[in-house]
């Protein structure tokens, strides 16, 4: 397993941080999900799968059965990757919905339901309403990932997807700022870098 460092999660939209998990924050690509072991450990640090759930799915998988699970996430992110580029920047029609077959199909494998469970809250126990799902195999990884692109495609506005104005920057996100005049990724990564370059510039023209 290749060292790697912490996921980037800048894109506002879990959806979009998907999309973000692999990406060139300095100079070099790095895909976070580029095996088995990083698949989980991305979806670990995104909140998309319960510790206990993961911590199990390892310890039944077969020998180089995540790593394939891995192969289908990202081929999940580069079908959705072009599926938003091709999108963003303007209202998602309804008429899109035969694009978005390969996703039906994965949300179709799901195995979630509801079940009552106890929630501790100021110090009080009570009773909510839980959904989760039968972590019966390491594909079954793939689902909380599908449920969260279904999401982001139902609930985000593609007015506000935008790519970072980064020169190298291959990040996304849902520009939720008020005006929506975000341009960078985050300003401690590409907004910095366009400051200091246009510093830079400012003082050659002296």
């Amino acid at each position: 397993m290749t060292s790697r460092p912490p996921a980037i999660f800048v894109g506002d939209a879990p959806g979009l941080d998907f999309l973000n998990s692999i990406a060139t924050p300095v100079d070099t690509a790095i895909d976070w999900i580029e095996d088995g072991e990083g698949l989980v450990n991305w979806l670990e640090q995104a909140r998309l799968v319960p510790s206990d759930a993961l911590t199990a799915i390892r310890a039944q998988a077969l020998p180089g059965e995540l790593d394939r699970v891995a192969d289908q996430a990202r081929s999940l992110r580069e079908w959705f990757r072009g599926f938003v580029g091709k999108h963003k920047g303007r209202p998602l029609a309804g008429n899109v919905l035969d694009e978005l077959k390969p996703l039906n199909r994965l949300l179709e494998r799901d195995e979630a339901f509801n079940r009552i469970a106890k929630r501790n809250a100021d110090g009080k126990a009570s009773l909510e309403l839980q959904t989760t799902r039968k972590w019966r195999s390491p594909e079954a990884l793939l689902l909380p990932i599908g449920e969260t692109l279904a999401r982001f495609v139902c609930t985000e506005d593609f007015s506000n997807v935008k790519a970072c104005e980064g020169v190298a920057c291959t990040l996304l996100f849902a520009d939720h700022t008020r005006g929506h005049r975000r341009r960078w990724c985050s300003m401690a990564l590409c907004g910095n870098r366009a400051k200091q370059t246009a510093h830079r510039e400012r003082l050659k023209g002296r």
